[in-house]
């Protein structure tokens, strides 16, 4: 299945959504680079359009793209290895080129063992326009960049914006949507189109979008959502990226633990993979144990660590096209459990009570009695009386 926000990603400046002023200083750079001008830095919210206009315009001139992501190449060397060659070199297609350096923010001072200065060094060097992306570019250590970058910024998009995009969207797809229900998960995402789409396309699953389908979009905090979480987990083979992935998520330890035990397999298809990921949950759960059996709080960050870091490096790749991801069912498998357990043990209180033995020990002729309720009608007659067993619990018998 194709991923819609790469299916209905913009070709052309003129498919970008809500960013007209944006647009025109974008083109703009790019038609008057000189070498030696400054670097362009792009920023404002995620999912309004950043990266995305910046392909759009390369598409649109014919230039070729080079794209780094800063998040995955962190350190001196390999930022060195990869951009240095870059700015340089002529394109393989006797093209014109654009050096687009995203997710710059992610970089952290601590961690990235000096990917910021390697990008300073290299950005006076360029022959090429380079467009530097970034969510907050004010964080503290990305001041000397900034300084040394014209800055333009990309605004979030109006909800009328993203509601007129997601109905063309449904016209496409033949999803079945009404008004009320479009316009309340374009107004749920705060902005987000790429939210949008990735929300449309996980509701609208089966062919129509309902507001019923909506109840995951209304609770929508605009930071970190458990399936944004799961995406980051399931869809990197970074131990960085993984790591961070639950920091805003409001859920409890033990509903991340049931969307993860839910969604695993829905992800990981291969075998090992799969051996691997349970293994790391199993490990994490029992940590999580001796937090409530001992209060060993400090067993928290071991648990995250595993949830995150562990399921995202249990696999040997990652794993192309589109996963719906669900809310865990083991709460209802478990409600439902104990809802035959309860019966069983109302059960068993009867037949201690008659025969004055434990409830334990009745439990096991619980199990007898099930036989004989279903193969003898007689004698389980002749049982209800004695048990004084009601309506549910002998149909629960035969059952």
């Amino acid at each position: 299945m194709a991923i819609w926000i790469n299916k209905y990603a913009p070709k052309t400046l003129s498919e970008v959504q809500g960013q007209t002023t944006a647009l025109g200083k974008l083109k703009e750079f790019v038609e008057k680079y000189k070498r030696g001008n400054k670097p362009l830095l792009i920023y404002g919210p995620q999912g309004i359009g950043k990266t995305s206009s910046a392909h759009a315009l390369a598409n649109e001139m014919n230039y070729e793209i080079i794209e780094l992501n800063a998040s995955d190449l962190r350190n001196a060397n390999s930022i060195n290895s990869f951009l240095g060659a870059a700015i340089n070199q002529r394109s393989l297609f006797a093209k014109k080129k654009i050096i687009l350096i995203d997710e710059v923010d992610g970089l952290s001072g601590k961690e990235d063992r000096g990917g910021v200065a390697a990008i300073n060094a290299l950005l006076e060097k360029s022959v090429y326009p380079i467009i530097i992306v970034a969510n907050d570019p004010y964080k503290k250590n990305l001041a000397s960049l900034r300084k040394k970058c014209e800055l333009l910024e990309y605004r979030n998009l109006a909800y009328t914006s993203i509601l007129s995009y997601l109905k063309k969207i449904c016209q496409k797809e033949k999803i079945k949507a009404d008004e009320e229900s479009l316009t309340s998960l374009a107004r749920s995402v705060g902005g987000d189109l790429r939210a949008a789409i990735n929300d449309l396309q996980s509701f609208s699953y089966n062919g129509k979008l309902t507001k019923k389908d909506l109840e995951l979009a209304y609770s929508r905090d605009h930071t970190e959502k458990i399936i944004n979480s799961l995406v980051r987990i399931f869809k990197t083979l970074s131990a960085d990226v993984a790591i961070t992935a639950f920091d805003e998520v409001e859920e409890d330890l033990d509903k991340i633990f049931f969307w993860i035990d839910e969604n695993l397999p829905r992800e990981y298809t291969k075998v090992p993979d799969l051996a691997k990921g349970f293994a790391n949950l199993a490990i994490a759960d029992v940590f999580k144990g001796r937090i409530k059996r001992w209060q060993y709080y400090r067993f928290y960050v071991y648990c995250y660590n595993l949830l995150s870091v562990g399921i995202a490096l249990s696999k040997e790749e990652k794993y192309p096209g589109f996963t719906s991801y669900k809310p865990t069912t083991r709460i209802l498998r478990m409600w439902m459990a104990n809802q035959k357990n309860a019966k069983k043990k109302a059960i068993a209180q009867k037949i201690a009570a008659r025969t004055h033995t434990s409830t334990k020990k009745a439990m096991e002729d619980v199990i007898l009695m099930n036989q004989i309720f279903k193969k003898n009608k007689k004698e389980s007659e002749k049982l209800s009386d004695f048990l004084e067993l009601d309506k549910e619990e002998v149909a629960w018998l035969r059952g």
